[in-house]
């Protein structure tokens, strides 16, 4: 795409877009597909894992396809031609948006499309990456109902590591919108949610995204996850989670001992807290590599807790597709 000055009247400049068929994309795939730098740089996964979860994406993509197709009201080849051609180039797309949360007139730059029809590609790829994630059977569960369920989802687990992760918004206008979502802890405008991980970084329930002004706890108990982990399965929470003890007797649960001003923690409580804190570093490194991602770091610009939560779910997908054996 280059431009063409000419007058306008009264002598005012016009610039006239003229598409230059010489002109190649500004964004060269095939390089970052023999780099795995550049990969994860750009899209947060190694080569390998792009390529074992593209077919899977070609999949679902055909599967929506089908799904939505309508009658043809033009003759094959009439209309735009596409930007995004192939399913590579559409997996490709989706991740260097949620890898690098570009505007989406930074995004219509670099493919030399309108604003609105980025929009529309995010909403729709998201959809597809979904279901195919689900499909490998690596998105976290969202709401377990009963003890029963559990048992079934995760029958091998003997302790489960629960942690609260926030994330940075655009300050809301309205003034009850700013109490409910600033958060204390942050000094910041935040959405939060509770994951749930093992021992080995895999995470296994996600709550629902809520305001960042509630403390953990008070969304624990909220999730009812307290209700539905067996008493035989450890459960480790640092100290955002006091009065879990007291209010959930049943659990074994393992949380760090608390100082205070006048009761400073003995030579024993300072052991046992750094082997508890040596322990629970494990959710602490799965929610650092679902922050891969900087539409989960960078604060969140678009409208909809909707959307704010499909992206947190969609990377925990992706943390856990990593994960999986080679």
């Amino acid at each position: 795409m280059c431009c063409e000055i000419t007058k306008k009247g009264y002598g005012q400049p016009e610039i006239r877009k003229i598409r230059d068929p010489q002109v190649k994309p500004m964004l060269n795939i095939n390089r970052a597909l023999r780099s795995d730098r550049l990969m994860k740089a750009l899209t947060g996964m190694t080569v390998a894992e792009f390529e074992g979860l593209l077919p899977i994406f070609t999949a679902a993509l055909q599967k929506g396809q089908v799904k939505a197709k309508k009658e043809r009201k033009r003759a094959i080849g009439g209309g735009r031609r596409h930007t995004l051609k192939s399913p590579t180039d559409k997996l490709f797309f989706i991740l260097l948006y949620l890898k690098c949360y570009p505007t989406f007139d930074l995004a219509g730059l670099l493919y030399d499309v309108d604003r609105s029809q980025t929009q529309r590609w995010v909403k729709a790829l998201l959809a597809v990456l979904e279901v195919g994630l689900g499909w490998q059977l690596v998105l976290p569960e969202r709401r377990i109902s009963s003890l029963e369920e559990f048992i079934q989802r995760f029958p091998a687990i003997k302790d489960v590591f629960v942690d609260g992760t926030e994330r940075p918004i655009q300050r809301p206008r309205q003034a009850k919108a700013q109490q409910e979502h600033y958060s204390g802890k942050h000094k910041d405008h935040t959405l939060k949610n509770l994951i749930v991980s093992d021992d080995h970084k895999r995470i296994l329930c996600l709550t629902q995204t809520k305001p960042g002004a509630r403390q953990d706890y008070f969304r624990f108990k909220q999730s009812g996850l307290g209700e539905v982990i067996p008493g035989d399965v450890g459960v480790w929470v640092d100290l955002g989670f006091l009065g879990i003890v007291k209010d959930f007797s049943h659990l074994g649960v393992m949380i760090p001992h608390k100082s205070s001003k006048n009761h400073p923690l003995t030579p024993q409580q300072k052991a046992e807290n750094r082997i508890i804190s040596a322990l629970r570093i494990c959710i602490e490194h799965a929610i650092a590599g679902v922050k891969r991602f900087r539409c989960l770091t960078d604060p969140y610009r678009n409208k909809g807790i909707v959307l704010a939560d499909k992206f947190m779910l969609i990377a925990c997908g992706l943390w856990n597709y990593h994960l999986l054996p080679a």
